[in-house]
């Protein structure tokens, strides 16, 4: 009874020193609303107003509907332009699309001699070039065929092709972005809350004062775990329920207290994680390159953004060892597809044995830097 009741008043007085401390309370608030926000809604769905121009060499009927083809939303109304003027135009940013449609186009088309329609990008606007470019695609194909049917029925087609999505059915942005921001920031926060608590101490002389305490140092570092970890825990929910279902309107399809228990496990192995960052710095600046070098690592290579199974093979085996990458897993499952504890064990399995090597590994470290300070 006497280490729990040193476990809980530690952590009591570090939770105190965060409300002291206005910078990492607006870092919380921050992360968990105004971050997850514009995660979901910052990028478009679909490519909207997109500068495009066009030099029509042709000017004939089959020019004409492709000019016509494109409009608002995806494109902002046409440019006509020359081919003299169309690279200034481009260099000077005015557009982002250019299309170069030559003489004689049409009665190429319709004599059925192979002919070129030249489509002029600028790629440096890199998510409007990729989209865009396969949306201007498709219009002009799509205006060339339905000229040479001579109308604008549709064609019917001995197969069809049946498009079902599961878990997102309206293909939406914001559901993705939204959830996927909370799981990449609460490993991001722990281990900033973690290491900064601990190094806080050791600016401040504080450490010292522990040190001549009848308290041990996996007290010590049990209670900067579970006080920063119900820290996180509290902003996560809030962030689900209020900004997430509330104000995004986002169905989450499983279990919200089964998601909270994982989000547990992996508070275990990152505020581990983020005490053992802090045994190596010696300063916060230290510390804050640390982070870099390893949050990226962690939230790019989880399969949070791109799927593990496209990643080479050592890299999936190396994030085998992360915590993040079975608790976006775990996450995806439950949140997404909402499935159950029989889904998920291993996942959960897993997180609680890196957790547990990870504590081990940073209880030595912090044991040896506090009987150096000793």
């Amino acid at each position: 009874m006497r280490h729990l009741q040193n476990i809980y008043r530690l952590g009591i007085k570090e939770i105190w020193s965060l409300l002291r401390d206005p910078m990492m309370l607006v870092l919380i608030i921050y992360v968990f609303t105004v971050s997850v926000y514009t995660a979901a809604t910052a990028m478009p769905e679909t490519l909207a107003n997109a500068p495009i121009a066009i030099v029509d060499e042709d000017e004939s009927q089959l020019s004409s509907r492709i000019v016509s083809a494109f409009y608002p939303p995806q494109f902002q109304a046409p440019v006509m332009t020359v081919l003299s003027e169309m690279d200034a135009g481009m260099d000077e940013g005015r557009y982002t699309f250019v299309l170069n449609i030559p003489p004689d186009f049409q009665r190429d088309v319709l004599a059925g001699r192979d002919t070129d329609i030249q489509l002029n990008v600028d790629a440096t606007r890199m998510s409007q070039a990729f989209t865009g470019s396969a949306y201007v695609q498709q219009i002009v194909m799509s205006e060339i065929n339905e000229f040479l049917a001579g109308n604008r029925k549709d064609s019917v087609l001995p197969a069809h092709l049946t498009l079902r999505a599961r878990f997102n059915p309206t293909l939406s942005k914001v559901w993705f972005g939204s959830l996927m921001q909370i799981i990449n920031m609460i490993a991001m926060l722990t281990i900033v809350l973690t290491g900064a608590a601990l190094i806080r101490e050791r600016e401040h002389g504080t450490i010292e004062h522990l040190l001549v305490m009848p308290v041990t140092a996996t007290e010590i570092m049990l209670s900067k775990i579970w006080s920063m970890g119900l820290v996180v825990l509290l902003a996560t929910t809030l962030s689900l329920v209020l900004v997430v279902q509330g104000l995004l309107q986002v169905p989450i399809e499983g279990s919200i207290p089964l998601f909270l228990s994982g989000t547990v496990l992996c508070l275990f192995a990152t505020t581990s994680m983020g005490i053992f960052l802090a045994t190596l710095a010696r300063s916060m600046p230290q510390f804050g390159l640390l982070l870099i070098l390893t949050i990226m690592p962690l939230q790019l290579l989880s399969g949070g953004l791109t799927p593990r199974e496209s990643m080479p093979q050592f890299v999936q085996d190396i994030m085998w060892l992360a915590p993040t990458t079975h608790f976006v897993e775990l996450s995806q499952a439950i949140l997404y597809r909402g499935a159950g504890l029989e889904v998920v064990w291993q996942p959960f399995l897993a997180l609680l044995v890196i957790g547990t090597a990870l504590f081990s590994l940073s209880l030595m470290r912090f044991r040896a830097s506090i009987s150096g300070m000793a």
